[in-house]
């Protein structure tokens, strides 16, 4: 299933170009307050449980154009965003110009595989423009787009196993690591408001079967900037599942990042960003 956050933080199942209101077969109440709508989160541990209501509900309910709906990010309030530094060799690579160009050095402990954590706060969604902060601007520092797989999390767990860390994904969606390129820690550099877009709804895990071998493609104002496959990936989707649970526990609805491709480059406002990864979809933002 694709499932939606839109409007009044209704839940919604997409169908190709409309979504299908199925709030009503959840079987806990609703609540609409982002901060305390514990029921997503809920929903991201018991899908299983609840999925032929849903189905039904998403078979029997009136359709609804997506163009007449506002999409949210298909996350509320997670305990946390994990992300991953360093996950693409291509992109490693390419980081030795970017960190010459604006730190005047290389610093070689951030080119190895690592997990850190960025600001919920941080998150928007695809009706969303991302805001670039005025004094980042003002300062000259560059704003980087990373196009990355995103990672619900479903069970959750502690010291997941990775031959079962598969089983503790909900779904799926698309994401867009905003960076700012300077010396502060990457965690400040990457929490600032709407530097997680999220969307445009997730895809949950049986339908898009293997997130090793998934196209993610991202465009600036039209021109190709990102294309890479996920088979690329240095760490594995189970690999990054099992070793991020072995720092902290997942909880179910947390996000995880799993690390930037090739082709990151600077924003600035004005410019707009499209940006699809196969079997999962696409969204659109404008910078500003």
């Amino acid at each position: 299933m694709k499932l939606a956050i839109f409007d009044a933080l209704r839940l919604g199942a997409v169908d190709g170009d409309t979504v299908v209101d199925v709030t009503e077969a959840l079987p806990w109440p609703h609540d609409p307050d982002v901060l305390t709508a514990g029921w997503w989160r809920r929903l991201c541990r018991d899908f299983a449980e609840i999925r032929p209501d849903l189905e039904k509900a998403a078979n029997g309910g009136p359709r609804l154009p997506l163009d007449s709906v506002r999409l949210h990010a298909p996350a509320l309030n997670p305990s946390k965003i994990v992300a991953c530094a360093s996950n693409y060799s291509a992109h490693v690579e390419e980081m030795h110009e970017v960190q010459r160009r604006t730190l005047g050095r290389v610093e070689s402990w951030m080119m190895n595989f690592d997990v850190f954590l960025k600001a919920p706060s941080s998150i928007s969604g695809p009706a969303d423009d991302i805001v670039l902060p005025p004094e980042i601007v003002a300062a000259g520092e560059e704003i980087h787009h990373e196009s990355e797989l995103v990672v619900v999390v479903g069970s959750g767990g502690k010291d997941i196993d990775e031959d079962a860390a598969l089983g503790h994904v909900f779904g799926y969606t698309l994401g867009l690591d905003i960076t700012v390129r300077s010396a502060a820690d990457r965690s400040r550099r990457k929490s600032y408001d709407t530097f997680s877009p999220l969307g445009p709804w997730v895809t949950t895990a049986d339908e898009v079967g293997d997130p090793g071998d998934l196209d993610i493609l991202l465009l600036a104002n039209g021109e190709e900037r990102q294309r890479v496959n996920t088979a690329t990936l240095i760490t594995k989707i189970p690999a990054i599942v099992s070793y991020a649970s072995r720092m902290m526990t997942l909880l179910p609805g947390d996000v995880i990042f799993t690390g930037a491709p090739p082709g990151v480059g600077p924003i600035r406002p004005g410019d707009l960003l499209e940006t699809r990864i196969s079997r999962l979809g696409a969204m659109t933002l404008r910078v500003r």
